[in-house]
């Protein structure tokens, strides 16, 4: 397979950190978008709020990754939280796909976003066909991230829009978190505990994020979770018996919708989802059950 150039925003982040490892390690080149002054050459700056950057770089990449944007988690709240939650996810989405449209490579443009853009479908199984529900914060938020890949789309630009479940790993949010609690005795299920809850490892969303990048003919919404979505209380189960705890505190739905707010949508809605792009692209789990995604998280 051939090497490419991949210009990613986010570099410095989480995922961005084990993309660009991953990536690398395939032989691929990555450059790093920054919003500091660099001279470094795996680095370029830009500042995506003035709408600022070098054009050179975008005209050289084979493929552009867009990860950036501030933390997911927290406060629910804070209307400034939110705010900046949408208008960095939105605001970068839109430069990057306006400089794809505008350079004369058209790179290949991985979008970042969640599947919060689904809303709540309860027990029916979710593909990357089916419909957006409901008005909960996030998925407005992920509604207006994903329209904002418009000019990329409008050009003829190869897009896929990384519809990506929770990631978990126990040095990240939202595993790192838990498994402090179950280790405390305070873990439990949330609500009645039946809704479904997607997720995926760390390796598999590196993995089929690398994958997605090597691809040519693959666009629009990607899934990125484990094959068999379970629900919250099966995810309950296999996370206490991974670290020999009892889950023995329940979190009633109606303490969860005033601690949670705007975002409780997110906590107790149900989406059944089923990475089915991914699997027809060839791409092979590592991790298909919720017990096999915690056990590697946990490691």
């Amino acid at each position: 397979m051939d090497t490419r150039t991949v210009v990613i925003a986010g570099a410095s982040g989480f995922l961005g950190r084990h993309l660009s490892e991953e990536l690398v390690g395939r032989g691929h080149a990555v450059v790093a978008l920054t919003r500091r002054p660099t001279s470094a050459p795996d680095e370029s700056s830009w500042d995506p709020y003035a709408g600022v950057y070098d054009r050179a770089v975008i005209e050289s990449a084979d493929v552009v990754v867009n990860l950036a944007g501030t933390p997911t988690i927290g406060n629910p709240h804070s209307r400034r939280w939110a705010r900046e939650l949408r208008a960095s996810r939105v605001t970068t989405t839109r430069v990057l796909a306006e400089a794809v449209a505008t350079s004369e490579r058209r790179p290949a443009y991985l979008a970042g976003n969640a599947i919060a853009w689904y809303g709540d479908h309860g027990q029916d199984v979710v593909t990357e066909e089916s419909d957006s529900r409901g008005e909960s914060l996030m998925t407005g938020v992920t509604r207006e991230w994903q329209d904002a890949t418009a000019p990329a789309v409008a050009a003829g630009a190869r897009v896929c829009v990384l519809r990506t479940s929770p990631v978990m790993d126990r040095r990240a949010a939202p595993l790192k978190q838990l498994r402090l609690l179950f280790r405390a005795g305070l873990g439990g299920r949330l609500g009645s505990g039946r809704q479904r809850m997607a997720m995926i490892s760390l390796r598999d969303w590196v993995g089929a994020a690398a994958h997605l990048a090597e691809l040519d003919d693959v666009s629009g919404p990607v899934n990125l979770c484990c094959p068999q979505t379970p629900t919250n209380a099966e995810f309950t189960e296999a996370l206490a018996r991974a670290l020999g705890r009892r889950a023995l505190l329940p979190a009633p739905a109606f303490a969860i919708r005033v601690g949670a707010g705007p975002v409780s949508g997110e906590v107790l809605g149900s989406i059944n989802l089923r990475p089915t792009v991914l699997e027809a692209t060839g791409y092979s789990f590592r991790d298909r059950t919720v017990h096999e995604v915690v056990r590697t998280g946990l490691a």
